[in-house]
């Protein structure tokens, strides 16, 4: 038979897939996929359901609802203080993930450079690569964080197109600053290029930080395309809805593509979520209170054991350094090692380092864990891991 297209040739199952296959046959608990177990809010239960009933069955606008974009549109100017100009700013999309596959397309050709901070999300570096985009990374290094814009600057050349930023961060949880935001819109507009920001853990911040929005920056807004979504808020990932925003001209092409990919996200579904913008702000305390107290206990947890442990400015992820186990413990070789060790001496999944870094040895002594648990689920895990990994 003929081959498979070439862009599939190095595709494979990720290291999350497969811990999660392991877990089932040890009844582990699985710190690794970004999956929240909270149950997801009644007031948007409730509305998919009346729409459902109410045979909201049919496609909608390939942009998404009115009253959900309407909704968006209202609370990216007043969350986000991003300056979108009308709904046609605004559409929603089957998933953040489908916001950045319409971003992708419009925006980048084959051979287009890319740049990409590192630990890096790796659906955005996959994606990227299956439509033949060049990457140049930016590597960023734990406890801080901290961006070289100097070593950024240095790797555009007339072949970079667009920058991505992710903020608050997978797998770092890294927040980025207005000072480093206004350094990024410096950037971007002396070299003439686009943003792609992914902001889908924009709620998630501790030790009072804020989120800032990059297109909220004076003269980024019209070179950057703003990605979020409702799966990490609300609790709904399988619901699969998210959103983008940005210029008119952009989101137009995008939308047109989106149609074409996925035809609209699913109808009844957008009404459910609707209903959330008539919730209490009281929710997004309450969560980042919630959120406050599990990375408490998930980053002191790994502290006990030995982990160096760099605690997470936003998102519920913290990638920790596993290397001083290696003193104590068979198993910690490397990353892929102690990701087995821990489902089989704990029944805990993790992710390995390897797969936020462009060279796997960068992330060979790095674990992410997921705190995105039921409280009284992640208070098992961390018993497990340190009867487990009993502290020194």
């Amino acid at each position: 038979m003929k081959p498979l297209a070439e862009r599939t040739a190095e595709l494979k199952q990720s290291n999350i897939r497969a811990i999660t296959l392991m877990l089932q046959d040890v009844n582990g608990i699985n710190l690794g996929q970004g999956i929240c177990d909270m149950p997801t809010p009644e007031p948007i239960k409730r509305g998919a359901h009346e729409a459902i009933d109410g045979d909201e069955s049919i496609y909608s606008y390939y942009g998404g609802i009115l009253k959900l974009r309407e909704a968006l549109l209202e609370k990216t100017r007043s969350y986000n203080r991003i300056p979108a100009r009308s709904v046609d700013d605004v559409m929603v999309t089957v998933g953040s993930t489908g916001a950045f596959v319409a971003t992708m397309f419009t925006l980048l050709d084959a051979g287009d450079e890319v740049i990409v901070f590192e630990p890096y999300y790796g659906y955005h570096c996959n994606l990227l690569k299956v439509m033949g985009a060049e990457l140049r990374f930016v590597r960023t290094t734990s406890p801080g964080w901290e961006i070289d814009f100097d070593h950024v600057e240095s790797l555009v050349t007339e072949k970079t197109k667009a920058i991505i930023v992710t903020t608050p961060n997978n797998p770092t949880g890294k927040v980025w600053s207005r000072d480093e935001l206004e350094r990024m819109r410096d950037l971007i507009v002396k070299h003439d290029l686009y943003a792609i920001t992914d902001e889908i853990y924009e709620y998630m911040l501790y030790d009072g930080r804020e989120h800032v929005s990059l297109a909220s920056i004076e003269g980024a807004y019209d070179r950057t395309v703003t990605l979020s979504g409702f799966s990490k808020t609300y609790n709904m990932t399988g619901w699969r809805l998210g959103y983008a925003v940005g210029p008119e001209a952009i989101i137009s092409k995008m939308g047109l593509l989106s149609d074409l990919i996925y035809i609209c996200a699913p109808t009844p579904l957008q009404h459910g979520v609707a209903e959330a913008f008539e919730m209490s702000d009281a929710y997004f305390s309450d969560m980042a209170t919630a959120y406050e107290k599990k990375r408490t206990l998930m980053c002191s947890t790994l502290e006990e054991i030995g982990f160096k442990v760099p605690w997470p400015q936003g998102s519920y992820y913290v990638l920790a350094d596993f290397s001083p186990l290696r003193e104590r413990f068979e198993g910690f070789e490397d990353d892929m090692a102690a990701s087995r060790t821990l489902v089989e001496k704990a029944g805990i999944g993790t992710v390995a380092g390897r797969s936020f870094f462009a060279n796997e040895t960068d992330g060979s002594a790095c674990l992410r864990f997921c705190f995105a648990k039921e409280y009284p689920v992640l208070e098992e895990a961390c018993r497990r891991l340190k009867a487990a990994f009993p502290p020194a």
